[in-house]
Protein backbone atom coordinates (compact mmCIF):
# COMPACT_ATOMS: atom_id res chain seq x y z
CA UNK A 1 0.00 0.00 0.00
CA UNK A 2 2.98 2.89 0.82
CA UNK A 3 4.69 1.78 -2.44
CA UNK A 4 1.94 2.27 -4.07
CA UNK A 5 0.81 5.55 -2.98
CA UNK A 6 4.71 6.63 -2.78
CA UNK A 7 4.68 6.10 -6.37
CA UNK A 8 1.34 7.78 -7.07
CA UNK A 9 3.44 10.45 -5.26
CA UNK A 10 6.28 10.61 -7.04
CA UNK A 11 3.90 10.79 -10.47
CA UNK A 12 1.62 13.59 -9.39
CA UNK A 13 4.49 15.75 -8.66
CA UNK A 14 6.19 15.16 -12.17
CA UNK A 15 3.49 15.73 -13.78
CA UNK A 16 2.51 19.03 -12.04
CA UNK A 17 6.15 20.47 -12.61
CA UNK A 18 7.12 22.22 -15.73
CA UNK A 19 10.21 23.32 -17.03
CA UNK A 20 10.70 26.62 -17.74
CA UNK A 21 9.68 27.19 -21.38
CA UNK A 22 10.75 29.92 -23.83
CA UNK A 23 8.81 30.55 -27.13
CA UNK A 24 11.31 29.63 -29.72
CA UNK A 25 10.52 32.90 -32.06
CA UNK A 26 12.16 34.66 -29.04
CA UNK A 27 15.86 33.05 -29.12
CA UNK A 28 16.49 34.63 -32.63
CA UNK A 29 16.11 38.08 -30.78
CA UNK A 30 17.83 36.80 -27.42
CA UNK A 31 20.86 39.09 -26.26
CA UNK A 32 23.39 38.19 -24.23
CA UNK A 33 25.37 40.59 -21.85
CA UNK A 34 28.82 39.10 -20.79
CA UNK A 35 30.11 41.29 -18.05
CA UNK A 36 33.78 40.85 -17.10
CA UNK A 37 36.48 42.17 -14.49
CA UNK A 38 38.91 44.06 -15.37
CA UNK A 39 41.28 42.00 -12.65
CA UNK A 40 40.65 38.66 -15.27
CA UNK A 41 42.85 40.64 -17.80
CA UNK A 42 45.63 42.24 -15.25
CA UNK A 43 45.49 38.20 -14.12
CA UNK A 44 46.21 37.11 -17.58
CA UNK A 45 49.09 39.47 -18.48
CA UNK A 46 50.77 38.62 -15.07
CA UNK A 47 50.47 34.59 -15.80
CA UNK A 48 52.27 35.89 -19.79
CA UNK A 49 55.13 37.67 -17.81
CA UNK A 50 55.59 34.71 -15.63
CA UNK A 51 55.64 32.27 -18.28
CA UNK A 52 57.65 34.15 -20.03
CA UNK A 53 60.24 34.56 -17.35
CA UNK A 54 60.31 30.87 -17.17
CA UNK A 55 61.28 30.68 -20.19
CA UNK A 56 64.21 32.85 -19.82
CA UNK A 57 64.53 30.38 -16.82
CA UNK A 58 67.72 30.93 -14.55
CA UNK A 59 69.47 27.47 -14.11
CA UNK A 60 71.50 26.08 -11.03
CA UNK A 61 74.25 23.84 -11.32
CA UNK A 62 77.17 23.25 -9.24
CA UNK A 63 79.39 26.08 -8.97
CA UNK A 64 81.35 28.45 -6.26
CA UNK A 65 80.69 30.89 -4.01
CA UNK A 66 83.08 33.14 -1.38
CA UNK A 67 82.38 32.87 2.10
CA UNK A 68 83.87 36.56 2.99
CA UNK A 69 82.08 36.77 6.44
CA UNK A 70 81.16 34.33 9.02
CA UNK A 71 80.32 36.77 12.54
CA UNK A 72 77.95 37.50 15.06
CA UNK A 73 77.57 41.26 14.95
CA UNK A 74 75.06 42.26 12.38
CA UNK A 75 76.20 46.02 11.94
CA UNK A 76 79.62 44.68 10.65
CA UNK A 77 77.62 42.23 8.58
CA UNK A 78 75.70 44.37 7.45
CA UNK A 79 78.32 46.97 6.32
CA UNK A 80 80.14 44.83 4.55
CA UNK A 81 77.29 43.54 2.62
CA UNK A 82 76.44 46.95 1.42
CA UNK A 83 79.82 47.54 0.28
CA UNK A 84 80.30 44.69 -1.69
CA UNK A 85 77.13 45.70 -2.95
CA UNK A 86 78.28 49.09 -3.95
CA UNK A 87 81.63 47.94 -5.13
CA UNK A 88 80.38 45.23 -7.34
CA UNK A 89 77.06 45.52 -8.37
CA UNK A 90 77.00 42.66 -11.01
CA UNK A 91 77.84 39.94 -8.61
CA UNK A 92 75.14 38.72 -5.91
CA UNK A 93 75.64 38.22 -1.99
CA UNK A 94 74.04 36.22 0.21
CA UNK A 95 73.67 36.97 3.21
CA UNK A 96 72.33 34.12 5.75
CA UNK A 97 71.75 33.42 9.78
CA UNK A 98 72.92 30.46 11.19
CA UNK A 99 71.92 30.46 15.01
CA UNK A 100 74.58 32.49 16.39
CA UNK A 101 76.35 33.75 13.24
CA UNK A 102 75.76 35.97 10.17
CA UNK A 103 77.32 34.56 6.67
CA UNK A 104 77.87 36.11 3.69
CA UNK A 105 78.35 34.80 0.68
CA UNK A 106 79.31 36.63 -2.73
CA UNK A 107 79.26 35.32 -6.33
CA UNK A 108 77.73 32.61 -8.75
CA UNK A 109 80.90 31.60 -9.92
CA UNK A 110 80.49 28.20 -12.41
CA UNK A 111 84.89 27.92 -13.21
CA UNK A 112 86.84 27.36 -10.20
CA UNK A 113 89.99 29.86 -11.67
CA UNK A 114 87.27 33.04 -11.65
CA UNK A 115 86.55 32.37 -8.48
CA UNK A 116 90.22 32.14 -6.94
CA UNK A 117 90.84 35.60 -9.13
CA UNK A 118 87.97 37.62 -7.49
CA UNK A 119 88.97 35.88 -3.96
CA UNK A 120 92.58 37.04 -4.62
CA UNK A 121 91.23 40.38 -6.17
CA UNK A 122 89.14 40.82 -2.46
CA UNK A 123 92.14 40.63 -0.42
CA UNK A 124 94.49 42.51 -2.50
CA UNK A 125 91.72 45.68 -2.05
CA UNK A 126 91.21 44.84 1.70
CA UNK A 127 87.08 45.06 1.63
CA UNK A 128 87.02 41.74 4.15
CA UNK A 129 88.12 42.04 7.29
CA UNK A 130 89.25 38.14 7.76
CA UNK A 131 89.67 35.20 5.24
CA UNK A 132 87.97 34.52 2.16
CA UNK A 133 86.78 31.03 1.61
CA UNK A 134 85.90 28.98 -1.30
CA UNK A 135 82.93 27.07 -1.13
CA UNK A 136 81.38 24.65 -3.32
CA UNK A 137 77.69 25.26 -3.62
CA UNK A 138 74.47 24.91 -6.31
CA UNK A 139 74.52 28.10 -7.84
CA UNK A 140 72.43 30.08 -10.47
CA UNK A 141 73.60 29.84 -13.99
CA UNK A 142 71.67 32.97 -16.17
CA UNK A 143 71.46 32.01 -19.85
CA UNK A 144 73.50 33.58 -22.31
CA UNK A 145 72.94 36.11 -24.51
CA UNK A 146 72.42 34.15 -27.68
CA UNK A 147 70.11 31.67 -25.49
CA UNK A 148 67.78 34.64 -24.18
CA UNK A 149 66.90 35.32 -28.29
CA UNK A 150 65.54 31.50 -28.79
Amino acid sequence: MKTTLLFFLVLITNLASKAQSIPADSLLYAKVIIKKDRRIDILGEKMYAYNEGLKKNIRSARGYRLMVLSSNDRNLAMKLRSTLLQQYPDQKVYMVYQNPFIKLKMGNFVEKAEAENFKKQLIRQGLVPGNVYLLSEMVEIKPAPEEELQ
